[in-house]
């Protein structure tokens, strides 16, 4: 019982259904869903406590970075669950939204050939000032 309350508490928040969905897509480390998700580094890592916990993520470590992906080893349950997330937020404007950020992300990581915090806050900073530009 107590493994089945953890998995829906973990699914109960907004937050942490954005950063699976994110996952799902491509492995990331935390300040890249920092410039995704727009929020300081304590919450997202203790939303990616909260799914570990739960038994959906997994994490490696690259230098001082942690990197987290979806459980290769995932549980059979836990696979229906994503499955029906994928289907269920696939025409969610905020989910939608979060991909074309991590595409920019992306690109624009190519482009500096790094992955750290100075990275992303750089990355931050032209996000912000692209939509001041829009308005």
């Amino acid at each position: 019982m107590k493994e089945l309350t953890t998995t829906f508490k973990a699914l109960s928040d907004d937050q942490r259904l954005r950063i699976l969905m994110l996952l799902d897509r491509k492995e990331l480390c935390v300040c890249q869903l920092m410039g995704i998700l727009g929020v300081a580094q304590p919450l997202v890592s203790r939303n990616l406590a909260i799914l570990s916990r739960a038994g959906f993520l997994q994490e490696r470590k690259e230098g001082k970075l942690r990197f987290y992906s979806i459980n290769r080893k995932l549980a059979e349950d836990k696979k229906a669950i994503m499955k029906l997330l994928r289907n269920q937020t696939k025409n969610y404007t905020l989910i939608q939204k979060d991909m074309e950020t991590l595409q920019e992300c992306t690109e624009f990581q190519k482009m500096t050939g790094k992955c750290d915090m100075k990275t992303f806050t750089e990355f931050l900073k032209k996000r912000k000032a692209k939509k001041g530009g829009r308005r």
